[in-house]
């Protein structure tokens, strides 16, 4: 596979923290995916020093890929002999009998009984830090990626606007949001992204609010956040409406101001840019207007096989951006006892010669009064 090719010429190319390593070891599940198409769980993916790939988890070794399509010819599987034995452990055997001397693995999604377990099972095996190849290399989108998003963003407007053509005053938080994931599996969706946010009246515009049992009033401001997923790969949305009424003068005012901070924050992407100057375009917009520590962490975040993927928007994020890099542009405001607006959207990096970033959710982002 193209990927797993990549990954190690990628290890060859660079010594890792702890010297090259002649065999791979990978354990996080979103990586394992995708390397290889699928994650049982459990699951540890060996590239190892004879060239030959093998997947070792409980799965059935015949067990078609989890987006449905067929394993290729050269990833072998293998299941564990014994029900409670550990996947990384025979993966670390496994590659001191194909000849390994030295074994990269991922350190962070390790725990230290597990990595001594490594230890102990090859004690001739030197152990070196794979870090965060992977998710380096999984930054930049191929087309076959971007498609899989295009389709999860397809689904989510879909799931979206039939829930703005529906009665909404009277009903609850916790009622909406998972009305809002039924309609994204209804259509197509293998799941939410992420747990889907409602938020109502003064809990609008927070960033991460768990719906409640708040119902909907006339006049409130109506925060929703969600996202499907599909063959693994996870979009994000955001949109604030007004319920029932045409809305106030401080909501029409607040929301304009971060429509114009997520316009500037959009029209930034483009390939080369600082992650931070991205950041700095949206919140600079809130800044003059005083809101700047209402601004949040981050502006926005990569998103693939995971929400929040490396790259990050942020004030301190290194780094520029590439081609093909699926991100989120959210930025938002909150006034304690008030409420608030979040406008989010998941674009792809793409150059002015190619039409620029390439906008995936369209749901309107006009201030509609529902």
């Amino acid at each position: 596979m193209v990927r797993r090719s990549q990954l190690r010429e990628r290890c060859a190319a660079s010594a890792a923290p702890g010297g090259q390593a002649d065999a791979v070891l990978v354990s996080r599940p979103a990586n394992i995916r995708y390397l290889t198409g699928r994650s049982p769980r459990g699951a540890a993916l060996l590239l190892g020093a004879d060239g030959q790939d093998t997947l070792i988890g409980p799965a059935e070794p015949d067990r078609p890929c989890d987006d449905g399509s067929h394993p290729s010819d050269d990833l072998r599987t293998c299941e564990l002999s014994a029900p409670d034995g550990d996947t990384a452990v025979a993966a670390a055997d496994l590659a001191v009998r194909t000849g390994a001397r030295s074994l990269g693995v991922e350190e962070y999604h390790l725990t230290v009984a597990r990595h001594r377990a490594l230890a102990s099972v090859a004690p001739g095996l030197r152990l070196t830090d794979l870090a965060c190849a992977v998710e380096q290399q999984r930054v930049v989108k191929d087309e076959e990626e971007i498609a899989a998003l295009r389709v999860a963003a397809e689904i989510t407007d879909q799931a979206l606007g039939e829930l703005l053509e529906s009665i909404l005053v009277g009903r609850t938080e916790r009622h909406l949001a998972l009305e809002l994931e039924r309609r994204l599996i209804d259509h197509g969706a293998e799941g939410p992204a992420f747990p889907t946010s409602v938020a109502t009246g003064r809990h609008s515009g927070l960033a991460r609010h768990k719906p409640t049992d708040r119902r909907v009033e006339e006049g409130d401001f109506l925060t929703v956040r969600l996202g499907a997923r599909y063959r693994g790969y996870r979009c994000q949305i955001g949109r604030t409406f007004v319920i029932g009424t045409a809305p106030e003068d401080w909501q029409v005012d607040l929301y304009d101001l971060v429509f114009a901070a997520q316009r500037a924050g959009r029209e930034a992407l483009t390939p080369g840019v600082a992650c931070s100057g991205v950041d700095r375009s949206a919140r600079r917009v809130l800044a003059s207007a005083g809101y700047g520590e209402e601004a949040g962490p981050v502006t926005g975040h990569g998103v693939g096989l995971e929400i929040g993927e490396d790259p990050q928007l942020s004030p301190a994020a290194m780094g520029k951006l590439d081609d093909r890099v699926p991100v989120t542009v959210q930025p938002g405001v909150h006034v304690p006892g008030r409420g608030g607006v979040r406008i989010d959207d998941t674009l792809v990096v793409r150059p002015q010669a190619d039409g620029g970033p390439e906008l995936l959710t369209i749901t309107t982002k006009e201030l509609l009064a529902l």
